[in-house]
């Protein structure tokens, strides 16, 4: 008798998609973080206006809701950053701001429901705020895993990786620095050399 064959859900697709990223850029996220991200990934999946927000406005508007309602519009806010810097990063470059703006926003937003929390959910969103770094580079590792037109350009790569040290954009950085011919480069300028 042949093996019936087992039905995959959308959370382990998303979950084995979230792991392989994660293996191919070599970070190591915990259970925790990865089933975040998953979560993350299967909430924001049928969301069509994301891209569309403007992140300053939000953060401000969650900053500025009830009690009751600001943890969400935050998590929401810290969500978008990731997803932002992670998924959509050259949109940070269409809107004239560094991928880092997407960073330091989020990990504050994040921060804020840490903050703002009185529960073991605290512990979580300031672990978020932590590893949004390795979050952002696990994600952008998805787009980048199999087509390689998807990477950041050198010049984000060396901003992300100087303003974050993100892991990602460093190996983007090596990848470039490999295919370049190695040659010392001398500045050209109309000055005369110093005589001493």
């Amino acid at each position: 008798m042949s093996e019936i064959p087992k039905r995959v859900t959308a959370t382990e697709q998303w979950r084995d998609l979230v792991k392989e990223a994660s293996d191919f850029n070599g970070v190591c996220l915990d259970e925790e973080l990865e089933s975040y991200l998953v979560f993350l990934l299967m909430r924001y999946m049928q969301e069509t206006t994301l891209t569309s927000k403007v992140m300053a406005l939000e953060y401000l508007q969650g900053l500025q809701s009830p009690a009751s309602q600001r943890n969400e519009c935050m998590r929401d806010v810290g969500d978008q950053c990731l997803l932002y810097s992670g998924l959509y990063p050259k949109l940070a470059q269409r809107r004239q701001v560094k991928i880092s703006y997407y960073v330091k926003m989020g990990r504050s937003a994040y921060s804020s429901v840490s903050a703002f929390t009185q529960s073991a959910i605290s512990n979580m969103y300031s672990h978020l705020a932590e590893s949004f770094v390795s979050l952002m580079d696990t994600l952008q590792a998805m787009r980048n895993m199999h087509d390689t037109s998807m990477q950041l350009e050198p010049l984000m790569a060396y901003e992300l990786w100087q303003d974050t040290r993100s892991q990602q954009a460093r190996r983007i950085l090596m990848s470039h620095e490999q295919g370049q011919i190695d040659h010392k480069i001398i500045p050209i300028t109309d000055e005369k050399p110093i005589k001493h």
